[in-house]
């Protein structure tokens, strides 16, 4: 067996770090290709230990804020991935881009690439980060990203729509996968499978286990179950024909996710990792919110997989993680790269010159 070491800078739960861990292939001389996690970092405490419980084993889980971290002091890896904080690029919220507290943070991934030079990296982010800062932040990311190290990162830069490759939610991501020049490779797109998996399938096949982890129901009040009873499936507070003692006063912006059933038959919408009332994804005929296992669930995540913390914890880990699936079928199209394995591929949708 061929094995790539890796490590992760905000790593959370492990959306990125379990990809890697079931992404495997063979080539035709029967080698098969892998990945070992050498470390992963990340600030909250709660999914340092989730990480650790499912994925690190006994490799190194460093649980600290990014700046007090000595980067020159971490072990070189092959590859190196990292999903930087996206609060400062989502188009919920101001889009502060670089001008924000998070946007920043992502030269600390360029700056353990200048020192280690890794073989690849991969970097995620929203949709959203290409039009920050009138579109110039992603630029600028681009540039640090591909002109990093000694030899320089040959980059594919690709708009994921995770629904055309068989996870069950529409969650649209910007994968930057750079491979060093030297090596003289370039990534390519895995092409999408096309095959759609509804939320209901998702969720009821099978049966989430009994003694599965992370299955506690959310009591709801008498007002939400109500208000639910009049929502269709695919509606939301606003769409729905709600009574007037139930429509809700809100000024400003009308966020369409609010109290927004799925619809069975589609992809979920987006599951995020925060917000208050109205926004924890709700059951397309049950008068109630998703479990964090069914949210796990169109994430991708094993149910095995267990999420350490409290009930509101896990619900952000959730959300704030990359689709499992999607990042095996990713990081297995890295490792046919470096086998020299051809697979069906696209074109990439961002060219940056």
């Amino acid at each position: 067996m061929e094995n790539l070491s890796i490590g992760e800078f905000y790593s959370g739960p492990g959306g990125l770090g379990m990809g890697a861990k079931l992404a495997r292939i063979k080539d035709k001389q029967g080698r098969y290709f892998s990945f070992d996690h050498e470390f992963a970092t990340d600030y909250d405490p709660d999914s340092c230990e989730t990480f650790r419980r499912n994925i690190a084993g006994n490799k190194e889980v460093v649980c600290s804020d990014i700046k007090d971290i000595n980067i020159a002091g971490l072990p070189y890896v092959d590859g190196f991935l990292y999903g930087f904080p996206c609060n400062d690029f989502s188009m919920v919220g101001e889009s502060k881009g670089l001008d924000g507290k998070f946007g920043p943070l992502y030269s600390y991934g360029v700056k353990y690439i200048n020192h280690h030079q890794p073989k690849f990296f991969l970097a995620e982010n929203v949709s959203g980060i290409s039009s920050a800062n009138s579109g110039n932040a992603f630029g600028t990311i681009l540039n640090e990203l591909q002109n990093a190290g000694t030899h320089g990162y040959e980059l594919t830069v690709h708009k994921f729509k995770f629904e055309e490759y068989g996870i069950p939610q529409a969650r649209h991501r910007f994968i930057i996968i750079g491979i060093r020049k030297d090596l003289k490779l370039k990534f390519k797109v895995p092409k999408p499978s096309k095959k759609i998996v509804s939320a209901r399938d998702a969720i009821t096949k099978p049966p989430i286990p009994v003694s599965a982890h992370n299955q506690e129901f959310t009591k709801q009040s008498k007002q939400v179950i109500e208000r639910l009873s009049h929502i269709k499936p695919g509606e939301n507070a606003w769409t729905a024909n709600l009574p007037s003692h139930l429509k809700l006063n809100v000024k400003g912006a009308k966020m369409s996710m609010i109290y927004k059933r799925l619809d069975p038959d589609k992809p979920a919408y987006t599951i995020t990792g925060s917000g208050g009332g109205g926004t924890h994804v709700y059951h397309w005929t049950e008068n109630r919110a998703l479990t964090n296992r069914e949210r796990a669930r169109l994430q991708t995540f094993p149910d095995d997989f267990e999420f350490i913390g409290s009930k509101e914890s896990v619900r952000k880990q959730i959300g704030m993680a990359v689709p499992v699936k999607g990042a095996q079928i990713i990081l297995q199209s890295v490792l046919k790269t470096f086998a020299g394995i051809k697979y069906p591929s696209i074109k990439e949708s961002y060219v940056h010159e």
